[in-house]
């Protein structure tokens, strides 16, 4: 399924906070936190000819997020930044004064940094990214997992340092209990979404994401012409398409927003006109994007600045992981997880339907851009679906 973006607010000023956010000045400063870590080193940027050339296109190329930070996925730039940043301001509000990266092992800046407590919830990877990112700074930890999260990335989150909480029900579930948790607690809530009045930390994980592109269009001659990003909640799929809008301006790329059919939930507010919740259906292998209502700060977005929004099937998402795995005519292989290459399904269908095609302007002079959003965050699973070892 498929629909061009008819909303009113489609092409209108993006919001002045979140235009700042995920612009060239945003990433300027995620590129600065990177450097305070020691790495800054960009990702790998992969072009697949062979694969550019069988689906009628100029050039396609993958970045890969999975060896960022050593977590596995795209999150690692969002939850430990934000806790990061965070953690600063806190210290900076305490001793009335700035406090940059590099003073967080001073000792009293560690001293304050210590007795904060970060929470979230999450269906792997974000949870991974704030426990990494509380563990950087000194802090405590507690991560809310649901029903359907893997044992594999529960250990993986508990690595960190991290108490996490499994409880029954799904992944909304397990926000509105981390959410309740902290009100209750007085924790710092680190949430990949955004909801009414909660809407600076969301934005400052989605500001993390930019640097994606950022590092891409540093290395490329040309920019893409299309993207296709895949969405959970929404928030990489709009910092990538705010960033091209904000960045490239009238050479922007046509910006695809692809999701599980059985998770589709920024392409039900597309329809609806309005952001809409969906309701609980059947779990999709695509289990990082298994998200029922996108994130407020996200929709504001997308809804200005994504051009289609379409979905894929779950064999589409099987099939890609392995086609990356084992590829043919010279391309490299890419280890990629459940929801890694879900942008390159969507892409694959879309070249392959005549319709959608030309409403795209997907051709042979098209130069698309996508994310492999993680590797092999659960080894197990990425063994059954492909039959390699990651």
């Amino acid at each position: 399924m498929w629909l061009t973006n008819s909303l009113v607010s489609y092409g209108a000023a993006l919001d002045a906070a979140d235009a700042a956010a995920l612009g060239a000045d945003g990433a300027a400063a995620i590129a600065g936190y990177l450097a305070s870590r020691g790495a800054s080193a960009s990702t790998p940027l992969h072009t697949l000819p062979g694969l550019a050339a069988e689906l009628g296109l100029a050039e396609l190329r993958v970045k890969d997020e999975g060896f960022r930070l050593g977590l596995g996925s795209f999150k690692a730039l969002g939850g430990a930044y934000a806790a990061t940043r965070l953690a600063l301001e806190a210290a900076a509000a305490r001793l009335g004064r700035n406090v940059s990266y590099g003073e967080l092992r001073a000792p009293e800046v560690a001293a304050l940094t210590s007795g904060l407590t970060f929470v979230c919830a999450t269906d792997g990877n974000h949870g991974r990214s704030v426990a990494e990112g509380a563990r950087y700074v000194g802090a405590r930890c507690v991560i809310y997992i649901h029903a359907g999260v893997s044992a594999e990335r529960a250990v993986a989150i508990a690595s960190f340092g991290a108490e996490v909480v499994r409880i029954s029900g799904d992944y909304d579930a397990s926000v509105a209990e981390a959410a309740r948790a902290a009100q209750a607690h007085d924790w710092l809530l680190v949430s990949d979404t955004s909801t009414p009045g909660y809407e600076r930390i969301p934005l400052m994980v989605m500001q993390g994401y930019t640097a994606i592109l950022a590092e891409s269009l540093a290395e490329m001659a040309e920019p893409p012409t299309h993207i296709f990003i895949q969405a959970g909640v929404g928030g990489v799929a709009a910092a990538l398409a705010a960033h091209a809008a904000l960045r490239l301006g009238a050479r922007r790329p046509r910006v695809v927003v692809v999701e599980p059919a059985r998770a589709a939930c920024v392409l039900a507010s597309a329809q609806a006109g309005s952001l809409v919740a969906i309701p609980p259906g059947e779990p999709t292998v695509m289990a990082m994007l298994e998200c029922r209502e996108p994130s407020l700060v996200a929709w504001r977005v997308l809804s200005r600045v994504a051009d289609a929004f379409m979905t894929v099937e779950e064999d589409d998402a099987v099939a890609v992981m392995n086609r990356l795995a084992r590829p043919s005519r010279g391309d490299p292989a890419i280890i990629a997880g459940e929801s890694g290459g879900v942008g390159l399904a969507g892409l694959m269908q879309a070249a392959q339907d005549p319709e959608l095609k030309r409403a795209l302007g997907l051709d042979a002079g098209s130069h698309a851009w996508l994310v492999n959003t993680e590797g092999a965050t659960d080894a197990g699973r990425y063994r059954e679906l492909t039959g390699e070892s990651p």
